[in-house]
């Protein structure tokens, strides 16, 4: 029986291969993406300077830490060492009566060995008790001096963040006012240096009378926008209190913005000077600590 011959049709094609490469292609170039999505969400959006200064928030913590633990342990010795001075005054008495019973004694070639044995054990006693007082004062004096060289310098405190503007720019005319948000609390802005602190949670935010003030009068103002920013542990106070205005102020979703702060320094918002909204406090705002001072400075400076 003959063979049948091949046809043109049956030579080999390399448009499969071709569709394989492409493909293959194709999904190492959607996992180098994935890789590098990942890889800027693992900085959750931060510049360098911003991971720098976080580092070294979280370097200046350890070293309050060990200080806080050279510390105790100096309290430690210190008691210690009180304790000593208790137990060796009573001795040194003892120690001064039985001298004068010697001194006053007649027979004093024939007292007692008791009292003498006595006496030995005591001046004995009292040697080391010093001993170890002048051990425990050494140990002091090198923990001071210790925890002396880790103090931290006014210079070398944790520095202010300096909030940077985002997006595609402000209209003129607009006006910014802020809120900190972050675990235990809110911090309404009232200018760039007053501020005062009320709680996060959602009982105390909606009868708050200097927030409540604070969003009536952003309200009134049609080029005013708020700016949430948001710790590291202040999405739950965001909640809250953005809830709230949206609610009930009806603040419209364009009219709030939320701006994340890395760190735990103080806000610095001399970026946003030529558009700082500024509210004057009413009476029943309490102001937080150091603000009402520095304002006053200021202002006689100026």
């Amino acid at each position: 029986m003959a063979k049948r011959r091949h046809s043109a049709a049956d030579e080999i094609l390399l448009v499969p291969f071709l569709d394989i490469l492409c493909s293959l292609i194709g999904v190492l170039v959607l996992i180098i993406v994935v890789l590098c999505v990942a890889e800027s969400q693992q900085t959750n959006g931060r510049t360098p300077e911003d991971i720098q200064r976080a580092m070294e928030y979280k370097a200046m913590l350890k070293k309050q830490k060990e200080d806080e633990q050279l510390a105790a342990l100096i309290k430690e010795k210190l008691a210690t060492l009180q304790k000593l001075k208790e137990e060796k005054e009573p001795k040194e008495q003892q120690v001064v009566k039985l001298r004068n019973l010697l001194a006053n004694s007649k027979a004093s070639e024939k007292m007692d060995q008791d009292m003498m044995k006595e006496l030995d054990n005591l001046i004995t006693e009292i040697s080391g008790f010093k001993t170890q007082e002048d051990e425990l004062k050494k140990k002091l004096s090198a923990l001071a001096a210790e925890l002396k060289e880790k103090q931290i310098s006014p210079d070398k405190m944790v520095p202010p963040v300096v909030v940077q503007p985002g997006g595609a720019g402000l209209a003129k005319g607009s006006k910014l006012y802020f809120v900190e948000t972050s675990g235990p609390r809110i911090v309404i802005f009232w200018d760039a240096e007053k501020k005062t602190q009320v709680s996060s949670t959602a009982a105390v935010i909606v009868a708050d009378t200097a927030y409540e003030h604070f969003l009536k009068e952003v309200k009134k103002d049609p080029n005013a926008k708020l700016v949430y920013l948001i710790r590291e542990d202040g999405q739950t106070a965001y909640n809250n209190a953005a809830g709230w205005a949206m609610a009930t102020y009806e603040f419209k979703p364009g009219q709030v913005a939320r701006l994340p702060v890395p760190g735990r320094g103080n806000i610095d918002l001399q970026m946003f000077k030529d558009y700082l909204g500024t509210l004057p406090p009413p009476p029943e705002a309490k102001l937080m600590p150091g603000d009402s001072e520095k304002a006053k400075v200021k202002s006689e400076k100026g």
